[in-house]
């Protein structure tokens, strides 16, 4: 099996609305299985249902899929069977603070996408270069960071922290989205998934 330097696993699973209490308690049952863990963020989706939390490891680690078994198993136990708990390997790629990193953050905004064959090192490029600082410095944004799921993708997620859902209609949001790099490269995403996501600690 593959080795892969990880520094997150994320934990992902599909609850009704009210499950918010059981999602928490979930997430903290899987991160009592790694331990050296910590809950970075936990977020649910009003509109589609996904539950998505993120543990930050206490320092890298050189793991294989089949480590996660004791986190896997552990949120299993703590949800409803048909729940569909998935985790994944995380390597962080980009982190930085947004305008707004003082607020709380209320709403998680999550782009998941695979870069088309021969363009991954140019969508890379332009999301840490240009793309994601960008949005951060937009007022509203309260952090944004990139993560690589090497697990059940897709590859790249790039998850914005915010104050609100309408920071993505803003014009600083929509200007950072428009330029000419943005026009060139985002017909390269493949397997897109964008989700608002409701922040739950």
């Amino acid at each position: 099996m593959t080795t892969i330097d990880t520094d997150h696993i994320l934990l992902q699973a599909r609850l009704d609305e009210g499950a918010s209490a059981t999602w928490t308690a979930a997430c903290a049952a899987a991160a009592a299985a790694r331990p050296g863990a910590r809950l970075r963020r936990m977020a649910w989706s009003p509109t589609s249902g996904d539950a998505y939390a993120y543990l930050a490891l206490a320092r890298p680690e050189p793991l294989e899929a089949g480590d996660l078994a004791p986190v896997r198993d552990a949120l299993a136990r703590a949800l409803p069977a048909d729940a569909a708990p998935r985790v994944s390997r995380l390597t962080q790629a980009f982190d930085v603070a947004g305008a707004s990193q003082d607020a709380p953050p209320a709403w998680h905004y999550v782009v998941e996408m695979d870069p088309e064959a021969g363009w991954r090192d140019e969508l890379l490029r332009w999301y840490d270069t240009e793309h994601m600082p960008g949005l951060a410095a937009v007022p509203g944004s309260i952090r944004a960071t990139r993560l690589l799921n090497h697990d059940h993708g897709p590859l790249s997620l790039a998850c914005y922290d915010l104050i609100a859902p309408d920071v993505l209609g803003s014009p600083p949001w929509l200007a950072v989205r428009h330029t000419a790099w943005s026009d060139i490269v985002r017909p390269h995403f493949t397997n897109v998934r964008r989700t608002m996501f409701r922040t739950l600690g």
